[in-house]
This record gives C-alpha cells, sequence and structure tokens, in this order.
C-alpha cells in the first residue's frame, strides 16, 4: 500500500458508501457512524446499529455551501451568515429537504445539516460528492464516546468500515450545537 493512510482512507470510505456501507469515522466533533444520506437501504443499517428509533432523524454532513444548496429547497440569509460567523461546529434544521433518502428526513420535511470544519470529513465528503451522515457512535441512550477507544466493540463490529486516522485523538466533549431558523426568522436554539 503506498500513500498516507489517509489517502488510503478516502478511497477505501469512498468504496464502501458507494456500496451502501456504514462507516465508523472522526468527526469535527465525536465519532459517527456514517453512510450515504441518499440511500434508504444504508440508513435503516444505521437506525439498526444505533438500536435507534425511526423517529428521530439523523444529522447529515455536507462538504460546503454549495452542496448544502442541493438538499435544501430554500436557503436562508441569516443561515448562511450563521454558518460563516459561527466558529464552533454549528447545525443548521433547514426545512423543504430535497434528493436525499425519506427516511434519513424528519416527519416534518427538515433536514439537519452541518458543514463541518474538520479536514478528514471535507475530503472524505467531497471525493464521494454526496452528503453523509453522522449520529454519535453508540447504542441510544448511552454516552458519547470522546475518543475511538471509548466506543462500545458492538459499535465497531456493527459497521462495515472502521477509519483509520485520528483513533488517538480526544475529541470535543461535547456534539455541535443546534438551532432551527423559525418562519419568523427567528433562531431556536434545539441543542447547546
Amino acid at each position: 500500500m503506498i500513500g498516507s493512510p489517509e489517502k488510503y482512507d478516502f478511497s477505501r470510505v469512498e468504496e464502501v458508501l458507494k456500496e451502501g456501507g456504514t462507516i465508523l469515522y472522526p468527526t469535527d466533533t465525536i465519532w459517527g457512524i456514517g453512510c450515504d444520506a441518499t440511500n434508504p437501504r444504508a440508513i435503516e443499517k444505521i437506525y439498526k446499529i444505533k438500536e435507534r428509533m425511526l423517529q428521530k432523524s439523523l444529522i447529515i454532513l455536507v462538504d460546503s455551501v454549495e452542496m448544502l444548496s442541493r438538499y435544501v429547497e430554500d436557503l436562508p440569509e441569516l443561515a448562511l451568515d450563521l454558518i460563516t460567523s459561527v466558529s464552533d461546529p454549528l447545525t443548521v434544521i433547514y426545512p423543504k429537504a430535497r434528493n436525499l433518502a425519506k427516511n434519513v428526513i424528519a416527519k416534518d420535511g427538515t433536514i439537519a445539516i452541518r458543514i463541518p470544519n474538520d479536514h478528514f470529513c471535507q475530503e472524505m465528503i467531497r471525493n464521494f460528492g454526496k452528503p453523509v451522515t453522522s449520529t454519535s457512535a453508540n447504542v441510544s441512550g448511552e454516552p458519547n464516546p470522546l475518543s475511538y477507544s471509548q466506543i462500545s466493540p458492538k459499535i465497531k463490529n456493527a459497521v462495515d468500515y472502521v477509519v483509520k486516522v485520528n483513533q488517538h485523538r480526544i475529541n470535543r466533549p461535547k456534539p455541535s450545537t443546534i438551532v432551527r431558523i423559525n418562519k419568523e426568522g427567528e433562531i431556536q436554539i434545539i441543542r447547546n
């Protein structure tokens, strides 16, 4: 194998995602379980791995505002202002999701999307060319793992591929802040 482990990972991750598989990967916040956000079967696998109720929608990651605009019908100016001015990881809930698997979208048609400020995530999504789900690498209701070593063997064995980069890094102690912009154009904080 020639090249850096990251380059190898990008290639292997892209292959797994294209095949409808699931990955365990480091994000800009905590370790996440991901799949192609446009593939309903792959998303079903995530719900099974996490033992999560289907009513709880997933966060998806995109690499840019340009990619974001392909998956939401309306991109409010306030959302763009938030994305460019907030330095901490920020997930925004957008109305009228589109071009995504139905089972990744909330019942009210909204979708939670983050543009990660992380080299690996950015490059992975750019190479894949589509959004990737991001949900904490734990069974629903259990604590979020701060490092790869804290992820349960059950999760590690359930995914199709474990990314080899940043396995010794300690992640942020908390997930991203989640906000929603309501119809009146006001910001509602859902998770801080």
